[in-house]
């Protein structure tokens, strides 16, 4: 049997006596229609597998070619949503309310789409769909086995991607490195599918690191000349090999690179580090990394020329006003528990980012982990910080010094957002402290406290068991007319946010907060589910806080209104005296910070001045 697929067999999907040959199709799949690049790192994991993967990607969707990304991870969860962010980083939820790692985020933000479930699979889900098909005889008796029923889901995975996305291209990323364990059957099953689609369809990229030592001040490959040794052992030929490297990779380099990996030098790109990621695309272009894909996959009749250079306008309008240097610098106190370790707010980190650039000013983040806070040492925390932003969280860990830091910024007129449990901590330091609701708190930290301002979602009340019940995914948020945040989104009145939360205001304290001054100015459709609040300007210059992450949405050129919003109002507290430039309906207008007599606030804006951090 040659390696073009046998119709019969692709109509059964199994294995028989007659046959080894296991090629489950989906309905619909054609062959040849959709290609496959797959990205497999060597040496060493943390090379930035999904940084390169999502840029190639980005720079064949400019061309105009539909591209759909997948990211395989080897471990047995079923979703990223129980990881610890010390351990693995941000837990980035999708819009269907899948929980996937952080680089998903990076497709996300990179390719200025939406992705779904079908972009992300873990051993623990092809393992489910195996045993869930044994157990309803559909392996008629057979032995199930790793080969080829375990590689045969694996493609079947890949396929269904294609069919469903009806993309030119799909990008495999496969977690980890090549020779680990977890990742073996992923790399079998890249080979099975380069076999069984033919030539010219899958294109087998090689992300690999080149060490540079300082104490010998030259660059070295042993370890990625072996890297390229075991990806061949796997039965698998690069394609394209891309270096990492701090430093630019010699020629020299190079040529050793393409010589142990019979990957001829044109195809052996340096990928070295870049002062942004999202320098990284154009960096891929002017390399010809695009020209070798498109040549190696036989895509060049598809591409759109003008729709390339569309976008690259686009994108080079974003990068010059991200690196542009910038007069201005803002202080934003990021206040949260998991804040030594950077990539637990991967997706803060880049909404804060995009803004800068469109704020054009430097955004200085400033860590601080509440943990340690209380109210003796919150206002030495945040001296200097021109806005305070409250990430989410899980755990009564930090919680107290969380509502410290809300407390701070709201008597002190420092601009404040509170993103899912900042939302929360917001509503609890209001009702204690404006309310007179003593000890009010979250039922999530104390079952029994006088006052539950914060409690359980009413439909998951009667669900005993706490795993996989939350709150997930994109949902549509109802603005209220003529609030500051609906003025923020265009006076828009409804928002698609996306959610990750168990716990809510409970309704039975949302007149007695309204009553105090505290505006819930989005709500959930046909539920008493308040998603978003803020404080009138008579009261604060810039404070709002939602139940959703808006940063999951932010994009290079979109970023979330909300953050910008913050970046803005800090902008205005950093200077008040300052004239701005900014963006208002898409047309440029300038507007002056006036100084206003010194308070707890020492320098609130007048309202003619708050207007511009909306």
């Amino acid at each position: 049997m040659t390696n073009e697929l046998n119709p019969d067999l692709a109509a059964l999907g199994h294995s028989t006596d007659e046959t080894e040959f296991y090629t489950p199709l989906p309905e619909g799949y054609v062959k040849g229609r959709t290609k496959y690049v797959v990205v497999l790192g060597t040496v060493m994991s943390g090379l930035g597998k999904g940084i390169f993967s999502s840029s190639l990607a980005k720079i064949l969707k400019d061309k105009g070619l539909r591209v759909a990304p997948i990211k395989m991870e080897g471990y047995l969860n079923i979703d990223s949503g129980t990881l610890n962010p010390f351990r693995h980083g941000e837990v980035f939820v999708l819009d269907d309310g899948m929980e996937t790692d952080m680089d998903l985020g990076t497709y996300e933000r990179m390719l200025d789409e939406n992705l779904s479930a079908r972009n992300f699979t873990t051993s623990g889900q092809i393992f489910t769909r195996i045993l869930e098909r044994e157990r309803h005889g559909q392996y008629l008796g057979r032995d199930v086995q790793m080969i080829p029923h375990v590689t045969g889901e694996v493609k079947r995975t890949l396929r269904e991607l294609a069919t469903e996305s009806k993309a030119d291209i799909v990008f495999v990323e496969v977690g980890g490195t090549v020779g680990d364990y977890e990742n073996g059957y992923f790399i079998e099953a890249v080979r099975e599918l380069a076999y069984e689609e033919g030539e010219d369809s899958v294109c087998i990229v090689a992300l690999t690191y080149i060490m540079e030592p300082q104490s010998l001040g030259e660059q070295k490959s042993k370890a990625a000349q072996l890297g390229m040794r075991q990806v061949m052992e796997a039965g698998l030929q690069p394609h394209i090999v891309a270096c990492r490297c701090p430093s630019p990779v010699t020629d020299k380099v190079r040529q050793k690179i393409s010589m142990f990996s019979n990957v001829p030098l044109r195809r052996v790109f340096s990928m070295h580090d870049m002062p942004s990621i999202y320098l990284v695309p154009e960096m891929l272009r002017e390399a010809g990394m695009d020209r070798e894909v498109l040549t190696l996959l036989g895509l060049h009749e598809r591409v759109n020329q003008r729709n390339e250079d569309q976008a690259r306008r686009k994108w080079q309008w974003f990068v010059e006003r991200l690196l542009a240097p910038k007069e201005k610098t803002v202080n934003i106190a990021v206040t949260g528990k998991y804040t030594s370790v950077r990539d637990a707010y991967a997706s803060i980190d880049k909404a804060l980012e995009h803004c800068g650039a469109h704020a054009h000013c430097r955004v200085n983040i400033q860590w601080i982990d509440t943990s340690q806070l209380n109210a003796r040492n919150v206002a030495d925390a945040l001296r200097g910080c021109h806005a305070v932003l409250c990430p989410g969280g899980f755990g009564s860990r930090g919680a107290e010094g969380k509502i410290e830091c809300v407390r701070f910024a709201r008597e002190n007129n420092i601009p404040y957002l509170g993103i899912c449990l900042g939302f929360q901590m917001a509503v609890v330091e209001f009702a204690r402290n404006v309310c007179g609701l003593t000890n009010a708190n979250t039922t999530e930290f104390d079952a029994h406290c006088p006052h539950p301002v914060i409690d359980v979602l009413p439909e998951q009340k009667k669900i005993e068991g706490l795993g996989g019940n939350m709150r997930l995914g994109g949902k549509d948020v109802i603005l209220k007319p003529g609030s500051r945040i609906s003025d923020l989104y265009g006076a828009a009145e409804s928002v698609r946010l996306r959610f990750r939360h168990r716990y809510e205001v409970e309704p039975k304290y949302i007149d007695q907060l309204e009553r105090g001054g505290l505006i819930f100015s989005g709500h959930a459709p046909h539920q008493p589910i308040m998603q978003m609040l803020e404080l009138p300007e008579s009261m604060h210059p810039y404070f709002m806080a939602t139940q959703a992450h808006p940063c999951l949405t932010s994009r290079p050129l979109t970023p979330d209104p909300l953050f910008l919003g913050l970046v803005k109002a800090a902008l205005v507290r950093a200077y008040p005296q300052q004239v701005f430039s900014t963006m208002t309906g898409g047309k440029p207008t300038t507007t002056a910070g006036s100084a206003t007599t010194k308070s707890a606030a020492e320098s609130r804006p007048t309202k003619a001045a708050a207007s511009v951090a909306l």
